[in-house]
């Protein structure tokens, strides 16, 4: 059967290295047409790595039991080989014959993916329409990239823009909206730069050149990571926190700033770094968390919006990585907040602290209210006394000074040193090894 120039070989094509790859299953049919999938090997960025891309322009890239069984044979080598899956969806469904067989095809395949989860990574590229029982599958990966033009839904939003990848991506299931199909696969190029082949592997190393910016509040991610390194992931997602895979002296990490506002934590926020956390460490790549945060919601609203359940997985997220864990402390970091993300109780390796930073178990403003309140009798300006009360405390009781001679804090630093802190920590802490107790598996409040 000679192979026929499809949109999905195209799309391939663009991924892989000089569009150069090997087609696996080639010849496969469904009801007696070439199935709707190409499956291949190759090389990406010079990483092999598996793939495959529905081909929408055959029979309208249905889905049927032959061509599941094509996609579930490169999942199997993927396994086997320990390389990367690609997976780029485009299709308008399943074949309907009335029967369970494509349902049965599909859940194997959302199976398949369960089980290579955190041992080789995983990428969706939604390029088309990506529905029902496909868009489990995909967003089982862990990172979905999507193309402006796609959709993406479990049942057909009619009359609503639920499909779009800008809602979606707001809903954190898509970490990077793209204009293309072959700014898709640059930001495929990008990820695969910084992952590792599988959970066995070390963390990239590449070559690097020093940041321009010196390390300063505004300039946090770009003063800490490598020239041109940041990928940021998941920036529709959470309103006070970013994430971004980089390098850091040629060294993937993965760093989180919950600076992005000046707003305490929200479910999202909480839901985001926990997800980004657990990628982390599933491939071994360092967290760095920068804090400088009011802290998690109030309570009235984390009853309102389920944050207390979802702050309860951040903290188990943190405390249960055994990756490299770095904090840097570069404003307040009280309460709940820093034993959550930052503290010794978060498992932190190596804490950092601006010296102007704040570390005490609450805010200086109602520290001064619970610790200091008679210190406000009598006072002609009350907001002007507890102002200067809450400075004061800010800089005894709650100083990074302080921190540091109780043992919470590991080194005190100007801003300028950041960079040179958090490459002498990941020297530090590079044959980190940990063994957790033996079990099944966690059971955090998902």
């Amino acid at each position: 059967m000679e192979k026929m120039e499809t949109i999905a070989r195209e799309r391939l094509s663009a991924l892989f290295d000089g569009g150069v790859f090997t087609e696996l299953d080639a010849l496969r049919t469904e009801n007696g047409e070439p199935a709707a999938v190409i499956c291949a090997h190759g090389y990406v960025e010079g990483q092999a790595v598996c793939a495959f891309a529905q081909a929408p322009d055959i029979n309208s890239g249905v889905m049927g039991k032959s061509t599941a069984g094509k996609i579930r044979r490169i999942f199997s080598l993927a396994a086997k080989t320990g390389t990367p899956l690609i997976g780029i969806y485009d299709s308008n469904g399943v074949y309907v014959d009335g029967t369970a067989d494509s349902l049965t095809a599909y859940g194997k395949l959302i199976a398949a993916s369960a089980k290579l989860s955190g041992v080789v990574p995983q990428i969706a590229v939604i390029a088309g329409v990506c529905a029902g029982s496909a868009a489990l599958l995909a967003a089982s990966a862990d990172f979905v990239i999507a193309s402006e033009k796609a959709e993406l839904y479990l049942t057909p939003p009619f009359g609503t823009d639920a499909a779009t990848p800008a809602v979606m991506a707001k809903a954190g299931v898509i970490a990077a909206v793209c204009a293309d199909d072959a700014a898709c696969a640059e930001t495929v190029k990008s990820l695969l730069r910084r992952l590792p082949s599988n959970n066995l592997a070390g963390a990239p190393v590449s070559e690097f050149d020093e940041p321009e910016t010196a390390c300063t509040k505004d300039t946090l991610l770009t003063g800490i990571a490598d020239a041109d390194s940041l990928l940021p992931l998941y920036d529709a997602y959470g309103t006070s926190v970013e994430t971004a895979l980089a390098s850091v002296r040629g060294q993937s990490v993965g760093i989180i700033t919950t600076c992005k506002s000046g707003d305490a934590l929200t479910a999202d926020d909480s839901a985001k770094m926990a997800r980004f956390v657990r990628t982390c460490d599933a491939f071994s790549i360092p967290v760095i968390t920068v804090v400088d945060t009011q802290g998690f919601a109030a309570d009235t609203e984390a009853a309102r919006t389920g944050s207390l359940r979802t702050m309860t997985q951040l903290c188990g997220a943190y405390a249960e990585a055994t990756t490299v864990k770095i904090a840097l402390i570069a404003g307040e970091a009280c309460g709940a907040a820093f034993s959550a993300i930052a503290g010794r109780g978060a498992g932190s390796d190596y804490v950092i602290a601006w010296k102007d930073a704040a570390i005490a178990p609450m805010r200086p403003e109602a520290a001064v209210e619970f610790l200091w309140h008679d210190k406000l009798r009598g006072a002609a300006d009350v907001n002007a006394k507890r102002s200067e009360l809450a400075k004061e405390y800010a800089g005894t009781l709650a100083s990074a000074e302080k921190a540091a001679e109780l043992g919470a804090v590991d080194a005190v630093i100007a801003a300028g040193e950041t960079r040179q802190a958090i490459v002498s920590a990941l020297d530090l802490t590079e044959g980190k090894r940990v063994t957790n107790l033996p079990k099944k598996h966690s059971n955090i409040p998902f």
